[in-house]
């Protein structure tokens, strides 16, 4: 299948640059999978969709303050977006000007400084930071990585995390999640909604596109997921009482996916996945999927097209464009049952 079947034209003016508040209040787009009409709701009114014994599954991984701005010991500006830890005081990292660090390089930020120990085959770092306190001082001078699509660093930093984000390690936000509220998650549960977690770190390569012409060469980055026993145990319950399994977001489809067995079964489990969902797929571990509107050509998109058809979700970032839908990390959201 080709990267060009997943293309669409966005014009960039519906490319949201800051949220919408109260965060439940952004519009909803329901796309049902037997069904060939849209419903045009606001995100509050998922309620609606959601029925007693369904289970949704939340993604409670926190954005880190990834983003440093510093100097070479030479006193060039640098600048370092950490990746992933590898260990206490050891990251992975992209580093501009790539070309200029080279392996052994000190970088300063302020009163933070490491050393860079290894250049990968595929240009990030490893760098060794050197204080005792390195990571408690990373959360003070670092910024939040927010997408590039986003001209403006928000006023508010924490509106790029969502409101149940819990285990730092990600460096891109969960974004179907953002749309939730303290109140919605406790009107949901009223209801009869359970609500279960997971971990998934995401990583830089989410959002990009992809450049091979065809879809099947792409490589998928890894990113690091926990499953618990008590989310595992919620998922197998919901399956013998007949209630639906609802990702909240891509991120939670791929933990998911990567570890259910044939007849659906989740176990609990933590290690690293690469898995690529793309048209045709046999989903195992979900019934419904709360999503964002994805980037052209990318992973994201084509996971959603493998869940609901391609065909189907074109149509609906078609008639999403034509309403004037939010797009991306800050926009409106899909409901796909």
């Amino acid at each position: 299948m080709k990267t060009a079947d997943f293309d669409f034209e966005l014009p960039e003016e519906l490319i949201a640059q800051e949220p919408i508040l109260p965060r439940d209040h952004c519009r909803l787009l329901v796309i049902r999978r037997n069904s060939e009409e849209f419903e045009h709701k606001r995100f509050f009114e998922i309620k609606d969709f959601l029925r007693n014994n369904d289970l949704l599954v939340l993604n409670d991984s926190r954005v880190i303050p990834a983003r440093l701005f510093g100097k070479k010991s030479t006193g060039a500006k640098v600048e370092v977006l950490l990746i992933e830890k590898l260990n206490d005081g050891i990251w992975k990292a992209i580093v501009k000007p790539g070309s200029k660090i080279k392996k052994g390089s000190t970088l300063i930020f302020n009163e933070l400084s490491c050393k860079v120990i290894d250049h990968l085959p595929d240009s990030t770092r490893i760098l060794e930071f050197c204080e005792p306190d390195a990571e408690e001082r990373i959360r003070k001078i670092g910024k939040m990585p927010i997408p590039p699509y986003i001209r403006k660093y928000p006023e508010n930093p924490e509106l790029y995390q969502t409101v149940y984000s819990k285990i730092e390690g990600s460096v891109a936000a969960p974004t179907a999640g953002l749309h939730f509220t303290k109140e919605l998650l406790t009107g949901l549960q009223d209801k009869g909604v359970n609500i279960a977690y997971i971990t998934l770190h995401v990583g830089i390569g989410t959002f990009r596109p992809v450049k091979a012409e065809k879809i099947e060469e792409h490589k998928m980055h890894e990113e690091f997921f926990t499953i618990s026993r008590e989310t595992a145990k919620k998922i197998e319950e919901t399956r013998a009482k007949g209630g639906r399994i609802i990702a909240v977001g891509t991120t939670v489809v791929r933990t998911l996916e990567s570890v259910a067995r044939s007849d659906g079964r989740v176990l609990p489990e933590s290690g690293y996945t690469d898995i690529f969902i793309y048209p045709p797929y046999k989903f195992k571990a979900i019934d419904g999927l709360i999503t964002n509107f994805h980037l052209p050509r990318s992973t994201l998109l084509m996971l959603v097209s493998a869940f609901a058809g391609k065909e189907k979700i074109l149509k609906a970032y078609k008639e999403a464009v034509k309403e004037k839908y939010r797009f991306f990390s800050f926009g409106d959201a899909c409901l796909i049952l």
